[in-house]
């Protein structure tokens, strides 16, 4: 591993001896970080300023763009730094910290890992994938050859790594490691080396693997996992390349499980849990929601409701009981999640995938063709309020919307961007004032 600093020596020694004041400032999330995968609570809902009523009115002011290597990561935030990923030249995976509100590169992080996808999905790239999670005090990273990375969030220097391919002996995965990490509690789970995993997050030490599917030709399946009270006990929601199903995050026991269908096992939504319902959508299959119980402790599940339509990498936010999601076909669609019912399929296309993010009954979508829209969570009708073309790149990475402050992930650049004036976030390193 290599690191390197924009700070001379001694800056860097001061900035060490700074961030050993108060440890435990650096793990209270304020709840308008965006520290992992679709947000704070992983399900693309955010609070903090209002957002504008029109890009018209308020457009978002560009503060800072700094160029990169290609990545599909979406940016995460921790207190005053955004941290993002990305390839170079196809043999290096790089992690970068930077100021949030000036875009001054605070540390970076690199090592050898690249590797290169098959000749059918070259136009989607060989570049790192995963979003990483932060827990304010340790960044954990997904690099495409199956492994797991934990860097100290606040200078980049590396705490454990476990390669899943040389320590399980499995296969460097075709389109590399996809998951997203989960932090919670003491441990950090993903899909990776053909199984789901859990990992002990201050050492690295794997404590179990449950849901082996052996992998294939894709290796771990894309979709990342949650955590969801469900049937009365709290799970986590995990989509394999062939089935749903429920963990025990405890020990790894499978508690249910339901096969779902899905081109050569491309399960890549991140699936929803709504009460005792949890929905999902698949590539080559149809969108589907299951009901799960449990009587004297044992777990059944049964699909409620099947629609037609196909989901394709876009994780729906629910408003009001309503999914709001893109589809393979590249039109939107609401769905009831209680019922299956249609509420609404548009029919204008748009690009091949939608980021959204959800605010109250507000919606933003950034498209992967790089234009914004801002749409309300109206279950009658596609209602757009307003659009902008905001890159011209491509936008694969999941936005981040942290304070007010946007942060988007163009194919090879990280661009800031606010809502209205920017008021002072704490630094990493700082003590929070006394109550």
């Amino acid at each position: 591993m290599k690191i390197k600093t924009p700070f001379a020596p001694g800056r860097l020694v001061l900035l060490g001896a700074l961030l050993l004041i108060a440890p435990a400032a650096r793990g209270e999330l304020a709840p308008t970080d965006w520290p992992q995968w679709r947000g704070p609570s992983r399900d693309g809902h955010v609070t903090g300023p209002q957002w504008p009523a029109s890009f018209a009115k308020t457009p978002p002011e560009r503060l800072w763009r700094v160029e990169l290597g290609p990545s599909y990561s979406g940016p995460v935030t921790w207190s005053n730094l955004v941290f993002t990923t990305e390839t170079l030249g196809k043999a290096i995976e790089v992690v970068q910290a930077f100021d949030r509100t000036t875009g001054t590169m605070i540390w970076r992080t690199e090592w050898a890992g690249a590797i290169s996808v098959p000749f059918f999905a070259k136009s989607n790239g060989d570049w790192i994938r995963a979003t990483p999670a932060c827990d304010g005090e340790s960044l954990f990273v997904a690099g495409m050859r199956d492994v797991l990375v934990c860097l100290e969030a606040a200078t980049g220097q590396e705490r454990w790594r476990y390669d899943f391919v040389r320590q399980l002996k499995t296969e460097v995965p075709t389109f590399g490691f996809v998951c997203s990490p989960l932090v919670d509690g003491g441990a950090v789970y993903v899909q990776a080396g053909a199984a789901l995993a859990k990992l002990n997050k201050q050492t690295g030490e794997l404590i179990w693997r449950s849901l082996k599917d052996g992998g294939g030709m894709n290796g771990s399946a894309f979709s990342s996992p949650v955590l969801a009270n469900l049937a009365g006990r709290r799970q986590l929601i995990v989509q394999t390349r062939e089935k749903l199903a429920g963990v025990d995050p405890a020990d790894g026991a499978e508690l249910w499980s339901h096969k779902v269908e899905a081109f050569r096992g491309m399960n890549i939504l991140t699936p929803v849990v709504q009460e005792d319902l949890v929905f999902t959508s698949t590539y080559g299959g149809r969108t589907l929601a299951f009901r799960a119980e449990q009587k004297d402790g044992k777990f059944s599940v049964a699909p409620v409701w099947s629609h037609k339509a196909q989901g394709y990498m876009t994780t729906p936010v629910v408003v009001n009981g309503v999914a709001y999601y893109h589809l393979k076909s590249q039109r939107a669609m609401a769905v009831e999640v209680a019922t299956g019912k249609e509420r609404w399929t548009s029919t204008e296309s748009f690009g091949k995938y939608w980021s959204l993010v959800a605010q109250g009954e507000n919606l933003l979508a950034l498209d992967q063709n790089g234009s914004l829209f801002l749409l309300k969570a109206n279950p009658d009708k596609l209602d757009i309020t307003d659009r902008m073309k905001i890159s011209d790149a491509e936008t694969w990475g999941h936005l981040a919307v942290s304070g007010d402050q946007l942060f988007i992930r163009e194919l090879k650049a990280l661009v800031a961007y606010r809502w209205s004036e920017v008021r002072p976030v704490p630094a990493l390193n700082s003590t929070p004032p006394n109550p």
